[in-house]
């Protein structure tokens, strides 16, 4: 099945509103494509790329932050420290995912797993919230490259779709002693360098999928996956700052169950 214009509207709207929050957006473009009937490598190479453009909300959101570190990277200590460390915390997921996407891409993407996996994640968001202690790393500054190569490896964990990205990070983060504010926003720079690689890589792997008659859906799905994922970051960070986790928790476990329900009972076909 080739993208028509309503299922990339729809998949750029939902890969927007959920990529930066703890709900997993590959599980969500998985359980709606399964609902829309887009399925296959087209759609898994679709998925990935309109991540680059949402990825660019979190560019153009921290742009000053990230300009400032480029133009000062051969001079300021803090800056080369910070670039360090988005690659330390990359590598792990980098590695791992070239190691294992065939066979994760092959078993895992299918709705099933992301409900289980939006369950699990749930429960441990949920038991996280209630044992954090006093933050020790309240800045990106604090951030030292052994604390960003740990949790590139917590990142990692979001090869399993449904984990969500996001969601394995800022529980590291916490667990390691960030803030809410920081672990969320370092989810938010960690996505940068993962994303916009993934969509390099998925576009020359997978150019021969997208043809000409698609360019048109494609870029209204990274339009909208771009205006909803810089609406849905500005609203995450001030929600963190005065709120816990617990609300998305609940949701990854009522819709995960939802999902396993409705497919055991044979009212939606998954």
């Amino acid at each position: 099945m080739s993208l028509d214009w309503f299922t990339a509207l729809a998949l750029g709207i939902v890969e927007g509103l959920t990529e930066f929050l703890p709900v997993s957006s590959t599980g969500h473009l998985i359980l709606a494509g399964a609902l829309l009937d887009y399925r296959g490598a087209q759609a898994v190479a679709v998925e990935i790329v309109i991540q680059g453009a949402a990825i660019l909300a979190v560019c153009w959101e921290y742009r000053q932050m990230l300009s400032r570190t480029a133009l000062t990277f051969l001079h300021e200590p803090a800056s080369r420290r910070f670039m360090i460390n988005l690659v330390l915390g990359f590598l792990p997921l980098a590695v791992l995912g070239l190691a294992f996407k065939d066979l994760i891409e092959q078993y895992l993407f299918r709705p099933l797993p992301v409900a289980i996996a939006l369950i699990v994640g749930g429960v441990l968001i949920l038991l996280v919230d209630r044992r954090e202690g006093t933050a020790t790393m309240q800045l990106a500054d604090d951030v030292r490259p052994a604390t960003a190569f740990r949790l590139g490896l917590w990142q990692s964990l979001a090869l399993f779709p449904g984990t969500s990205r996001a969601a394995a990070t800022i529980i590291g983060g916490i667990l390691m002693g960030m803030s809410r504010r920081l672990a969320t926003e370092y989810s938010f720079f960690l996505a940068i360098p993962t994303l916009l690689a993934a969509t390099a890589y998925k576009l020359l792997e997978s150019r021969e999928l997208f043809t000409a008659d698609m360019l048109g859906p494609l870029l209204l799905s990274a339009a909208f996956a771009f205006i909803t994922a810089l609406v849905a970051v500005r609203a995450f960070i001030r929600y963190v700052s005065s709120h816990s986790f617990a609300a998305f928790a609940w949701y990854r476990i009522a819709f995960g169950g939802l999902v396993i329900l409705t497919s055991a009972l044979g009212w939606v076909n998954w």
